[in-house]
């Protein structure tokens, strides 16, 4: 074995191993220090980029969580304000009943018919002020709202939702002022009451199967957003056992490698005794 002054090999070799141990303590640290395996790129390319295409798909899920919701909203809502015409349906048939009474006279009977044409404007200002989000729900002006409840550009990503008109005219629950202006109008009136009761009972079935599927595919988007959040743990989040165990490794090496590399430095002074120094 020769023996060198100007290039100590030794301690070179112990340089370039320090700093091997060194790289690798400061990646165990930066992951315990974050809770990260995955930190930039250059830990796992791959596994980076899965871990980030789950995350977009997750909070894409969320969204579409607030989508639904917003849809049982609207659906509440509308069917809220369904039971209220109904209500006032309710109502205008016992008017209608009790203008059939054939012992009353114009003017008694009048006072049932002022009566039912209010009740009538009010089922047609409870279907014009029912709205949600700026959009109205059960005037006609609307039959269906396509809400997104996905996180992919396809067709089961999207759910139409029906809408149901519910005014006084021909096209909602079809009841009309001045019907009770005589014995043979009450009669038809309580026919036309009856139709319009199941026509807004029809309504609220819908109203009522639309929620329960909307409830049903939240359910299932809940299901699906804990998934993704727990395949992208795996792939990002650091085991704190394993790095631990690593960075304790690392740690003693990088301790080793200084001892080591102390001890090379001094290698040269041998060449002194050679001097007899």
């Amino acid at each position: 074995m020769s023996v060198v002054i100007n290039t100590n090999v030794a301690a070179l070799i112990a340089q370039r191993n320090l700093a091997v141990s060194n790289a690798q303590l400061r990646v165990s640290v930066q992951r315990l220090s974050s809770g990260y395996r995955i930190n930039s790129s250059a830990d796992d390319a791959s596994g980076l980029a899965r871990a980030d295409q789950l995350r977009s798909q997750s909070r894409m899920i969320q969204v579409a969580m607030r989508n639904i919701n917003d849809g049982v909203s609207a659906m509440e809502i509308s069917d809220k304000a369904a039971e209220q015409i109904s209500n006032v349906l309710t109502r205008m048939g016992e008017l209608a009943a009790s203008a059939a009474q054939g012992t009353l006279d114009s003017t008694t009977r009048g006072y049932y018919k002022d009566e039912y044409n209010k009740l009538v404007d009010e089922i047609d200002r409870i279907s014009k002020t029912t709205e949600f989000g700026g959009k109205k729900l059960i005037d006609g002006s609307l039959t269906s709202i396509t809400m997104f409840i996905g996180f992919k550009n396809t067709t089961n990503d999207q759910m139409s939702v029906s809408l149901a008109t519910l005014t006084s005219g021909a096209n909602g629950v079809n009841v009309s002022k001045d019907a009770l202006t005589s014995v043979t109008g009450a009669l038809s009136a309580i026919d036309t009451i009856s139709a319009a009761l199941k026509a807004v009972n029809d309504a609220r079935s819908i109203f009522g199967a639309t929620t329960n599927r909307l409830n049903a595919a939240l359910s299932n988007l809940q299901v699906t957003f804990t998934n993704f959040q727990a395949a992208e743990s795996r792939i990002r989040d650091a085991d704190f056992a394993y790095e631990t165990a690593v960075f304790t490794k690392n740690q003693i090496l990088v301790q080793a490698g200084t001892s080591v590399l102390a001890q090379a430095n001094f290698l040269p002074q041998t060449a002194l005794q050679l001097l007899g120094g």
